[in-house]
């Protein structure tokens, strides 16, 4: 495959052509009446069109065909994906997956959109607030079929698997340990190379951003000029009533043909535009002297909500670092909090659970769900000697962390059968340390 390029900078402004076609871009307005190469003009409008220029997205395409040319949608199996929040009743327990199996080709061909799984969600797809946690498990690509999402924006991760994902404004590669962003409306299609596995955070109604630094000051976390984003790309390619387009639209799939492959955007200028980005250019900050900072050090995307400093959802990761705080019980704490935990691992052993979460499992810890690292890690961590050490080598896990309380889907409870019904057990050798006669047990007597 040949190597792929990028125009790098989140947010950024940006204008791309196809080299094939030098010139493709109009030259200082949007619409003329001809353009060049005799191209349809369109708009893609990620805000509405009144927002203050600080948070008004669009992009301007170039293309050989405009979008509308295609048949009616007509509604199609709906396969995993739901919103209805309702299935089954609130479960408050904190519960843990197994590796989610991928189907074998050998017994069904699943693409992309048909492995899709919704785990558990919150809000309301119509007033545009909300989000939900999907599962995707694939093992064919898509096959002269795209997908675009009216609902809301998909932050993809995969975990086993890279993903070419061609979009209307070029060609991505997303490996393991990278993630990519395809914001509301923009169409895509993925191919995979093998049995492929991952998690997408979607979330409605907003956008992912970059976090405020406050006190870090202008440098830290996932840096601007580390997201990269497609350059343009087009295939004129006819397909005879034998292309079809699936729609995510108030949390249903429909689907419609056309004649033409819906990658025909020659050229594009615009803010609002798919991304990808490597986890492993993530600048750690941490403490360096006692106690722990709060994970929210470790953002790298968060999707705002209406309150300030409250997040309709969070993208985290617990990247490899180096631990030196100083009289301090250094993994994770114990815990309640007041907003919702869903845990992923990418590859490695999390730190406060060796055991059985795994690579391509999950966790999700509810809202003021008590949760924190299993009886061994405790006992190793109060007993560990606190020299400066590595953490995380080789490991990645991530959370997307949510102030909606999220409700579990049935195929998440019951269908997958991945659910780990043992998962309570890993506190249950916790046994009472109280020294009442000794304020300082680690002392010498």
């Amino acid at each position: 495959m040949a190597e792929l390029k990028y125009i790098s900078g989140f947010g950024n402004e940006c204008a791309s052509e196809d080299p094939r076609c030098p010139g493709s871009l109009p030259e200082g307005q949007n619409n003329p009446q001809v353009c060049p190469y005799n191209l349809y003009a369109e708009q893609l409008s990620g805000s509405a069109f009144t927002c203050p220029r600080s948070t008004n997205k669009r992009s301007w395409l170039y293309r050989i065909l405009p979008s509308v040319s295609h048949q009616p949608f007509e509604s199609i199996d709906q396969g995993h994906i739901t919103h209805n929040w309702d299935e089954v009743g609130p479960d408050p327990n904190q519960l843990r997956w197994k590796p989610f199996e991928i189907p074998k080709a050998s017994q069904k061909k699943v693409d992309f959109v048909s492995g899709l799984h919704t785990l558990c969600g919150a809000g309301d797809i119509r007033s545009n607030n909300g989000l939900a946690v999907h599962i995707f498990l694939c093992n064919s690509s898509m096959e002269n079929r795209c997908f675009y999402n009216s609902d809301g924006d998909f932050l993809i991760v995969p975990q086993k698997g890279k993903l070419l994902i061609y979009t209307e404004f070029g060609k991505m590669l997303v490996q393991t340990n990278e993630i990519c962003v395809i914001q509301r409306g923009m169409r895509f299609s993925v191919d995979i190379f093998e049995e492929t596995r991952g998690y997408i955070l979607e979330v409605y109604g907003v956008h992912f951003e970059l976090p405020d630094l406050g006190p870090i000051g202008a440098n830290g976390l996932a840096n601007p000029r580390d997201f990269l984003i497609p350059v343009a790309w087009y295939e004129d390619r006819q397909v005879p009533g034998g292309y079809t387009v699936i729609n995510k639209y108030q949390g249903k799939l429909f689907a419609s043909k056309q004649d033409v492959s819906p990658f025909n955007v020659v050229a594009w200028h615009g803010n609002y535009t798919p991304y990808k980005y490597n986890l492993e250019n993530f600048m750690v900050i941490n403490a360096v002297a006692f106690d722990h900072a709060d994970p929210s050090i470790f953002t790298v995307l968060t999707a705002k909500s209406v309150r300030p400093g409250v997040a309709i959802a969070d993208f985290v990761i617990f990247p490899p670092r180096w631990g030196v705080a100083d009289k301090t019980f250094r993994p994770p704490y114990y815990h309640r909090n007041c907003m919702s935990e869903f845990m992923g691992l990418i590859k490695g052993h999390y730190e406060a659970k060796q055991g059985g979460f795994l690579p391509g499992g999950g966790s999700l810890h509810s809202a003021m769900t008590p949760h924190g690292p299993d009886a061994d890690c405790f006992e190793k961590a109060s007993k560990a000697k606190l020299a400066p050490e590595r953490i995380a080598d080789d490991t990645m896990a991530f959370m997307f962390e949510s102030s909606l309380s999220l409700a579990v889907t049935k195929w998440g409870l019951q269908t997958c059968s991945c659910l780990d019904e043992n998962y309570y057990k890993c506190w249950g050798p916790l046994r009472s340390r109280f020294t009442p006669n000794s304020r300082n047990p680690m002392e010498p007597k």
